[in-house]
C-alpha cells in the first residue's frame, strides 16, 4: 500500500491542468455535470458492506475451483481471510479495497464543462481533466501511466492505467432530475482476479447554501467548503 500511496502521490502532482473556461453546457453530449457537488453518505456504499461482498464472491470462486480439482473446498475458502502475499491473499484484498476507498473519498466536487471538454475538481484530490474530441476516446501518457477518458452513452468514463498492474476507473452517471450524480469509482489490481467497485452519490448545492461556504478563486474557480462553527 505505501507503493500504490506513493504513485497517487505523484499522480496528484502531475495530473493538475489548466480547465476548460465555464461557458454554455456542450448541447451535442447532452449530459450537464457541470455545478457543486456534495457527498451523500447515506446513499453511498458502505466500504465494509462492499469488501464483505467481494471477499464472498472470492471465496466461492476459490471453491468451486477446488471442487474442480478434487480438493477440499474449505481450504482456498479459508485462505483468504489469514492473509499471505499471494493472489487473492488477504492482504491483497483489503490494500484494493482500501485504495478504492481512497481515491473516491473527495466530499466535494466542483465541476465546469463546456463544448469542448470537463474538469471535475475534488477537494483533498487531483482533478480528473477530459477533452471531448468530437466524442471520440483520446489517450494521453504521462510518465506515471495511461490516461484515457470517453463517452460511454450517457456517462462519462475516466481511466487510469498504473505500474504495478493498478488500474483505477471513474464512472460518472447524472441522474434523471440533475441533482444526484453517481460515481462509480472501481480499482483493479493483478494481485487480486476481481475488481473492487465504490459508488459515491453528490447531491447538487448551490453557492452559498446552509451548512456550506463558497468562494471565487483564481485558480480553481467556484470552490465550496463546508461551514465550521
Amino acid at each position: 500500500m505505501l507503493r500504490l500511496s506513493t504513485v497517487l502521490l505523484l499522480l496528484s502532482l502531475v495530473a493538475c491542468g489548466s480547465g476548460p473556461t465555464r461557458e454554455a453546457t456542450a448541447s451535442r453530449v447532452g449530459v450537464d455535470f457541470s455545478g457543486q457537488w456534495s457527498l451523500d453518505y447515506g446513499m453511498s456504499d458502505n466500504l465494509q458492506a462492499s469488501l464483505n461482498v467481494l471477499v464472498r464472491e472470492l471465496q466461492r470462486q476459490a471453491e468451486r475451483r477446488a471442487q474442480a480439482a478434487g480438493a477440499d473446498p474449505r481450504i482456498p475458502s479459508a485462505s483468504l481471510l489469514v492473509g499471505g502475499t499471494g493472489s487473492d491473499s488477504g492482504s491483497a484484498i483489503i490494500g484494493l479495497a482500501q485504495m478504492a476507498d481512497l481515491v473516491s473519498r473527495s466530499p466535494l466536487l466542483d465541476i465546469t464543462q463546456d463544448q469542448q471538454g470537463i474538469r471535475v475538481r475534488r477537494e483533498d484530490d487531483f482533478a480528473l481533466d477530459c477533452d471531448f474530441h468530437e466524442g471520440r476516446p483520446q489517450a494521453v501518457e504521462t510518465p506515471l501511466g495511461r490516461e484515457l477518458c470517453a463517452w460511454d452513452g450517457h456517462q462519462l468514463v475516466f481511466v487510469l492505467s498504473l505500474p504495478d498492474g493498478l488500474g483505477i476507473r471513474h464512472r460518472l452517471t447524472l441522474g434523471p432530475d440533475g441533482q444526484l450524480l453517481n460515481i462509480a469509482s472501481t480499482v483493479s489490481s493483478d494481485r487480486v482476479s476481481q475488481p473492487f467497485t465504490l459508488n459515491r452519490v453528490y447531491r447538487r448545492i448551490e453557492p452559498g447554501a446552509q451548512g456550506f461556504s463558497c468562494q471565487q478563486t483564481l485558480t480553481r474557480g467556484t470552490v465550496c467548503t463546508t461551514e465550521t462553527d
